[in-house]
């Protein structure tokens, strides 16, 4: 990780995860260029946001998805366990969903001695296959199933054979689009799921507040990976997998606007950008705009 110039205590580092090989469209594998071509991550007054490197597979790992995602994921472990060692807000920007693994492993890698990490997934998918129940093989929608260690052997060692998350402190929030497989593990574990139908029934800022009470609950610290899949393509089309009937961004963004200042939330990740289908840089400003509601803008109350 190269030096960071001085700044306040819990600045944002933004790591780029160039992942691609995890999905069907390596497009979102330049999302992160993109974003940070664009400048849509910035400073607000109270917030210094810095990027950081952006990870490459190496040459010499591209011969499989799978090595390349696990010598990625790796790399990211790394980067992230020593930005939060620091002192400091990691902001993970893939990338497909597949970098979740490596940025998870990293938290938990810094972590590990104060207590087990809660996670909230947003997402339209539960990316809980493995190999053994995946109808397209394809590895992002595999990483929350590594993360609980279940699944290929490569995925789920990656920065230690140990589970990085406890199902009970992992919930998953805006699900839409799932196979049995993936859902009979989740169900298994016991992992809560706040799909959309519920989040229409009862609100998203209700179903927030379970959340959080889910992963604060005996944990050292939470972070959230959102997937901009989990927002409706109507508004957001740039994303890996666009699925109808998603969130909007403005309401995500009022409930993860509760997360400010918060420092029991230690990290985040925004992934699946992709440029390609992007409209106007739309989809781009809205991942700005998720940065934008954690971001602190008046100081916290004493």
């Amino acid at each position: 990780m190269k030096p960071l110039r001085p700044a306040a205590p819990r600045s944002v580092i933004v790591i780029g995860a160039a992942s691609g090989a995890g999905a069907p469209d390596p497009a979102t594998g330049k999302g992160p260029d993109a974003l940070r071509r664009w400048q849509v991550f910035h400073d607000s007054p109270l917030q210094h946001v810095e990027w950081d490197a952006i990870l490459r597979v190496p040459r010499a790992q591209r011969d499989t998805p799978l090595h390349a995602v696990a010598a990625l994921g790796a790399r990211l472990a790394g980067e992230v366990a020593a930005v939060l060692q620091a002192g400091h807000f990691p902001l993970v920007v893939g990338g497909d969903h597949s970098c979740a693994i490596g940025t998870w492993s990293g938290v938990r890698r810094a972590l590990a001695e104060r207590g087990p990490i809660g996670l909230i997934w947003i997402d339209a998918h539960m990316d809980s296959h493995t190999f053994a129940t995946t109808p397209s093989g394809q590895i992002h929608g595999m990483p929350l199933a590594a993360l609980l260690s279940h699944g290929e052997a490569e995925l789920t060692a990656i920065d230690g054979a140990e589970a990085k998350l406890r199902p009970e402190h992992v919930c998953l929030i805006g699900v839409r689009s799932f196979e049995a497989g993936e859902a009979a593990l989740l169900h298994r574990l016991g992992v809560r799921v706040f799909d959309m139908e519920e989040i229409r029934r009862r609100g998203l800022s209700e179903v927030f507040d379970d959340a959080l009470a889910i992963v604060r609950h005996g944990t050292a610290g939470f972070g959230v990976s959102v997937d901009l899949d989990a927002l409706d393509p109507e508004e957001e089309p740039g994303v890996g997998s666009p699925v109808p009937g998603g969130l909007r961004g403005a309401e995500l963004a009022a409930a993860l606007s509760l997360l400010r200042g918060d420092p029991a939330f230690v990290a985040m990740e925004i992934v699946e950008y992709n440029p390609r289908r992007d409209r106007g840089h739309a989809t781009a400003d809205a991942a700005g705009a998720l940065l934008d509601a954690v971001v602190p803008l008046k100081p916290p109350a004493r």
